[in-house]
């Protein structure tokens, strides 16, 4: 398991490519959302390999990327993760990339397009928006979601339709069951201080200020992404973001929810490729 030191932690990352005897092929970075992993990209990224060398990595706290057992000082604002993306850029020296993120990992990667733009040709930003803040229900959703992060016993992945179970919510059609358990494994092992700690600072009364900032000063082209039936970042957010800015073409995909990379893929994907101004495999 490949694993790079980023900031004090080891990085889980992973690259998926195609071989050519072509010349090196541009390199297209994934960031995954909150409680996921990288797995959930391996998909999008198999099919855009034609194209793309494909990086994955597990944000720190999430997936592989385990947080070291000895006492460092960390912090997880979105800003952290954001300066995390450029540490590992530099670390693998890639100097400039195409940018495919989701969810909590979208947030990251609009502050990282305004604070590195000259590293980032274009950004494809999924289930992503701005929202404005309500004190109460903003308490609320961190004190019920600060039970649901503690409460997270491991022998829930040994309950019948588990996986489908917790993923419900955040589909609109259901995906197979291997793929709502690999999730269900994902929440499950994510570690609890970076669970809790993002979600408090990606959810608050900082976050509903600064985002629109962020999206309206955006320099990159920039596609996003919503489902239509999203409940997690529901697509009125998405819309809402994408007229903050010129740079943002906005786009949503019917019939689908929080991973419309994974509910209709080929819809997902025609998309991608027509923003990035490539061919399909089979007319490229």
């Amino acid at each position: 398991m490949p694993l790079i030191n980023v900031r004090g932690v080891e990085h889980h990352y992973e690259w998926i490519c195609q071989s050519t005897t072509s010349e090196q092929k541009p390199v297209m970075v994934f960031v995954h959302g909150w409680g996921g992993s990288s797995r959930y990209w391996e998909s999008t990224a198999n099919a855009l390999s034609d194209t793309f060398d494909c990086l994955l990595y597990d944000l720190r706290g999430f997936g592989r990327s385990r947080l070291p057992e000895t006492s460092i000082e960390l912090l997880y604002e979105m800003e952290e993760y954001a300066e995390d993306l450029a540490v590992l850029l530099d670390a693998l020296e890639l100097k400039r990339v195409y940018l495919n993120a989701h969810s909590m990992g979208a947030s990251a990667a609009a502050l990282f397009l305004n604070r590195y733009p000259e590293r980032v040709e274009r950004a494809i930003l999924t289930c992503s928006g701005v929202f404005e803040y309500e004190e109460k229900s903003f308490t609320a959703f961190h004190k019920i979601g600060g039970y649901v992060v503690k409460f997270r016993p491991r022998w829930f992945l040994h309950v019948p339709f588990a996986g489908s179970l917790f993923m419900a919510r955040f589909l609109h059609r259901p995906l197979p069951s291997a793929i709502s358990r690999a999730f269900l494994e994902d929440y499950l092992v994510a570690d609890y201080t970076a669970a809790l700690g993002t979600m408090l600072t990606s959810v608050s009364k900082y976050a509903a200020e600064v985002m629109p900032q962020e999206f309206a000063r955006l320099s990159v082209s920039t596609l996003l992404i919503s489902g239509e039936y999203d409940k997690i970042i529901p697509a009125e957010l998405g819309r809402r973001a994408a007229q903050l800015s010129e740079k943002i073409e906005y786009f949503e995909i019917s019939g689908t929810a929080h991973f419309p990379m994974l509910e209709k893929p080929e819809i997902y994907l025609e998309k991608v490729r027509e923003f990035l101004g490539i061919g399909s495999p089979a007319t490229a």
